[in-house]
């Protein structure tokens, strides 16, 4: 091979490597700009409506925000509607006296809902305990705080076959461990994990 049919090999190399470095690097920004997109796109997924659920939980101006998204989803999603009654309840917590009692109930019923839907969710169940488990005794609307605990730890214990992301369940056996929702014994083995 000559010099020059060398060269123009070597630079026909380098050109087909360019092109294939630059449709790399677009391909790549097109999936990064279409994940970004669908999540913005769809302000009920809910790796979205986790995050507004934990905004909402520590702050006001939150709650009410994550409240009016919440207000207007009418479909029958099991998950959303268990985060629908997570606002419902949220906002309970920042209304008036005279009003926390209906929104309290307008989440259990919700919450009814979702489990109806979906009843093996860990999700629906944990967001359902959060709930309840914060609600005062003499309301008689906590009647499933047991039952949810023993569903979760016992799905817990079933990780990584849980059916839960890592995300979910570091948030869910930080929630029973935290909260004291287990034994010692049932911590211990939660921590393991």
């Amino acid at each position: 091979m000559s010099n020059f049919a060398a060269a123009g090999y070597s630079v026909g190399l380098l050109t087909l490597r360019r092109v294939k470095l630059i449709r790399f690097l677009f391909l790549s920004f097109l999936l990064t700009f279409s994940t970004l997109v669908s999540t913005e796109a769809n302000p009920y997924s809910v790796a979205h409506l986790r995050r507004q659920y934990q905004q909402a939980a520590t702050s006001k101006e939150a709650g009410e925000k994550f409240y009016q998204l919440m207000a207007a989803y009418d479909k029958q999603d099991a998950v959303v509607l268990a985060y629908k009654a997570a606002a419902e309840a949220i906002r309970a917590r920042d209304a008036s006296m005279f009003n926390k009692l209906t929104y309290v109930q307008n989440a259990s019923k919700l919450f009814d809902q979702a489990v109806k839907l979906d009843s093996n969710n860990a999700e629906i169940r944990f967001l359902r305990l959060s709930v309840e488990s914060n609600l005062p005794g003499f309301l008689g609307l906590s009647p499933h705080v047991e039952e949810d605990r023993q569903f979760l730890v016992s799905t817990l214990l079933k990780h990584p076959s849980s059916g839960l992301d890592e995300e979910s369940f570091g948030l869910v056996r930080n929630f029973l461990v935290d909260r004291g929702h287990v034994s010692e014994a049932e911590a211990q083995k939660l921590t393991q994990l």
